[in-house]
């Protein structure tokens, strides 16, 4: 499972699916199952364990997901604030995880409850003693929770893809928490807030993520009414600078009258709005907002206003398109992997269908590679591909498409080349690759086999297997 590009995939286009459902407004019981499922059902391991830390520093297991019996045994279970010291004093800092071999737990103190699995005699094997968690933390750095999984898919210790996504899911986890937190605390105000300006009062300013009051009726509409103190340190204004202004003005429209599209849905629905919008701080400097937002109706004869809540959701922004990057590329050396080659080719092939003018796929093996492998080691074998790589996106036209297909072959899409120009490419891919490897004696060469892309290509995998044909006509021929 670690390092099959397909499954990898699967496991971030799960993990997008759970990530949006854990982060999809839901109250506190909700987003704690959705974190535990989202272990399960998006990042391969077979049992994921939720503690929640109360107040005053206990802990509480309020979420069990993949094992009936495991649910049954810790539901519920409350433990001192010290419970995870002991684990954690002899744990594997992977990133912010932690992870406990088997080996060094004290002989026989088994801690919380254990799957009943075979134990295999592979040292990489999962052990039913392993242990692997994952602190969660608010927005302030505060631990709000502790995540423990458990039996991977593959039955392996997770390698640093997984260990990243389940870091990246824990982050995530911990926010969505938090911000569920203070969405049941609210929720809790709302009955006293429609009473009492009073309380409403408190709630809004004392309230930890931004808040403001936009005018939505008459000729205060769309401009904001009030702001409270974390509205203003999430934006970077002053409540001088926001308090009369138009909340348009400091969005970013993605599309063409998204912000007046937002208000009308608002305006046509009973239910709590949530939006995503980027924001200019005073700066220049884009942000990504994160919230909700309500009509307040404040009585007979009275304008209603828009009551929105908003956090800084640039961090959770960034993750995604961090994860996306890992969708469409190696995770060794950056080249786009075959799933960005098939998005592009399909590109490539749309073209070549109206224009008739034909492209070329090749496909390059390295020759006497295994021997750096062999002879120098894995490590010094990546940091060889890393350096082929370069050279061969560097030895291609300005808008070709190098891509790894996986070990020592490699891909380039060329649109609109032929005859000369596609002999001149192979060239300096030839001599790119030739080119001695730093610290390596071996001399490393490619064959490149090469077949044209026209209007009557039909499908990439066919055309990767002619290249593939081609490419041993060319190794023979260099035999």
């Amino acid at each position: 499972m670690q390092n099959d590009p397909t499954v990898r995939l699967s496991a971030v286009r799960r993990l997008y699916e759970v990530s949006a459902r854990m982060g999809a407004g839901r109250s506190l019981a909700e987003t704690l199952q959705a974190v535990v499922d989202g272990v399960v059902n998006g990042l391969g391991f077979g049992i994921a364990v939720l503690n929640l830390r109360h107040a005053d520093g206990k802990f509480e297991v309020i979420a069990v997901a993949g094992s009936p019996e495991a649910r049954e045994a810790l539901l519920g279970r409350v433990s001192a604030p010290d419970i995870f010291d002991t684990e954690f004093a002899i744990a594997d800092a992977w990133g912010k995880l932690r992870f406990v071999p088997h080996e060094r737990l004290p002989e026989g103190e088994v801690v919380g409850w254990v799957p009943d699995v075979p134990v295999s005699d592979d040292p990489d094997a999962w052990h039913p003693l392993d242990a692997l968690f994952a602190p969660l933390y608010s927005s302030d750095g505060e631990l709000v929770g502790m995540l423990s999984v458990d039996l991977p898919e593959d039955q392996r210790r997770p390698g640093p893809i997984h260990r990243e996504l389940l870091e990246i899911f824990a982050t995530q986890a911990g926010l969505a928490i938090d911000k569920a937190r203070l969405t049941d605390q609210l929720l809790a105000e709302k009955t006293r807030l429609e009473a009492s300006e009073a309380t409403f009062r408190l709630v809004f300013e004392g309230a930890g993520n931004g808040m403001a009051t936009i005018g939505f009726d008459g000729p205060e509409r769309g401009r904001i009414l009030r702001v409270n103190d974390a509205f203003c340190r999430i934006t970077g204004y002053v409540a001088g600078d926001l308090l009369g202004a138009r909340l348009a003005r400091f969005l970013r429209d993605e599309e063409p009258g998204s912000t007046r599209t937002d208000l009308e849905d608002v305006a046509a629905g009973n239910e709590t709005y949530r939006f995503e919008r980027v924001f200019t701080q005073p700066s220049g400097n884009a942000i990504w907002l994160g919230g909700t937002a309500a009509i307040v109706e404040q009585g007979a004869d009275r304008p209603r206003i828009l009551l929105i809540q908003i956090d800084d959701v640039t961090a959770r922004k960034d993750a995604e398109r961090e994860l996306r990057h890992h969708a469409a590329h190696d995770p060794l050396t950056g080249l786009p992997n075959r799933r960005l080659l098939q998005h592009r080719f399909t590109k490539v092939l749309e073209r070549t269908r109206t224009t008739g003018r034909p492209g070329a796929l090749l496909f390059c093996d390295l020759n006497h590679f295994k021997l750096v492998n062999d002879g120098y080691g894995h490590e010094a074998g990546d940091r060889a591909l890393r350096e082929i790589a370069n050279r061969l996106t560097t030895a291609v036209r300005h808008g070709d498409t190098v891509a790894r297909l996986g070990g020592d072959e490699f891909a380039v899409l060329a649109e609109d080349i032929a005859g000369e120009d596609l002999v001149a490419l192979i060239t300096r891919l030839e001599s790119a690759v030739s080119r001695p490897l730093p610290n390596i004696a071996v001399k490393v060469t490619t064959s490149v086999g090469t077949v044209p892309i026209t209007p009557t290509t039909t499908d990439l995998d066919t055309l990767l297997h002619e290249a593939d044909q081609a490419m041993y006509t060319a190794k023979n021929r260099r035999s």
